[in-house]
């Protein structure tokens, strides 16, 4: 069994190296243990909040110099409550350990509290559910959200229910070594025999005829709520795309997989290869589906969101290093959907 990283008081004594910085948030940064699960920005707070220790006085300049051999203390608070208050919303609860959880997200639900969604957020529902289950992200006794999925999009997420967790599952997402698939359905059928799609700037085929969007993408200049594909700012952003299913030339099932995961990114990427999501009012256009389609088309002109699903999620676990994948159904509407676009 390992040996806990903290005191019984409730205090961390980090020892300052060799090679350390030269000043005190760095070096602090450096030396203390991973299991700690302890951000730059974190100690920088800790300093400023005189909870840095050096025999026993309070060092509250994080850039003091140190030395090698000295030892600091540090002292770990509690976590704190937060301002947003609990709600006690039904989930649909995956996976669940001491340190993180897998919710099945449903269409509707926006994930964290805004201005214009203060309640009925999921991170309301998880402060209930978790309750003193939550060990404290940041020092705060609150759900760690490492990434997000658009309040009409379905599907799966994890969220962190420690600081060391929220670190391990950070660093994932930032090295791009989570798997995610998004299950879509859009106008047309991407192909890579279209001239339209094979000549547009950031746009090419893969073996298979996976097709990879690149761009940058960053705010609209005009519309602050939506994002644009841009080249020259922004950031970089990749998509790739494969077709499951056609419907009659008209409409496709599309599996979707972010190397990057922008905001709002396989929605702006779609539309910009002219293959807006079925449902998308932001982006998808004025585009409808023909008769051809029959049922298939009335449903799908009339979808109430964009039909998008967050299908499969893998990563490896932030604690236990447990490689885990968790896949999703589709829900009822989107079955639907499909159903009739088959049936035609």
């Amino acid at each position: 069994m390992e040996e806990p990283f903290e005191d019984e008081d409730g205090s961390l004594a980090v020892t300052i190296g060799e090679d350390a910085p030269a000043r005190l948030d760095k070096a602090l940064a450096a030396a203390v243990p991973e299991d700690a699960a302890l951000s730059r920005s974190r100690l920088m707070r800790m300093i400023a909040e005189g909870a840095v220790f050096r025999d026993g006085q309070a060092v509250t300049d994080p850039k003091a110099k140190v030395a090698k051999g000295e030892v600091y203390t540090l002292r770990l608070d509690p976590a704190v409550e937060v301002a947003t208050l609990p709600e006690d919303i039904p989930l649909s609860v995956v996976w669940e350990d001491a340190d993180l959880i897998v919710i099945d997200k449903p269409a509707g639900m926006v994930v964290h509290p805004a201005p214009g969604s203060p309640s009925g957020t999921l991170v309301n529902a998880l402060l209930h559910h978790c309750g003193d289950t939550l060990s404290g992200i940041g020092g705060e006794k609150r759900p760690g959200i490492v990434h997000r999925i658009d309040k009409d999009t379905s599907g799966l997420l994890v969220v962190a229910k420690s600081d060391r967790a929220h670190h391990g599952l950070a660093r994932q997402f930032e090295d791009h070594s989570v798997n995610r698939h998004y299950l879509a359905v859009v106008h047309g059928v991407p192909s890579g025999t279209d001239p339209r799609l094979r000549g547009l700037k950031g746009v090419s085929f893969e073996a298979g005829g996976i097709l990879r969007i690149a761009t940058h993408l960053a705010r609209h200049k005009t519309d602050r709520q939506r994002q644009a594909v841009v080249w020259e700012q922004g950031r970089h952003a990749v998509t790739r795309v494969h077709v499951v299913e056609a419907f009659a030339g008209q409409a496709a099932l599309v599996d979707c997989w972010l190397e990057t995961g922008r905001t709002h990114q396989i929605r702006v990427h779609l539309a910009y290869a002219g293959h807006g999501l079925v449902g998308d009012q932001t982006y998808g256009g004025k585009k409808r589906l023909g008769a051809a389609l029959g049922q298939g088309a009335a449903l799908g002109n009339a979808f109430s969101r964009q039909a998008l699903h967050a299908a499969t999620l893998g990563f490896d676990h932030p604690v236990t290093g447990e490689r885990l994948e968790f896949s999703s159904p589709l829900p009822t509407d989107m079955a639907g959907l499909i159903e009739a676009l088959r049936a035609g």
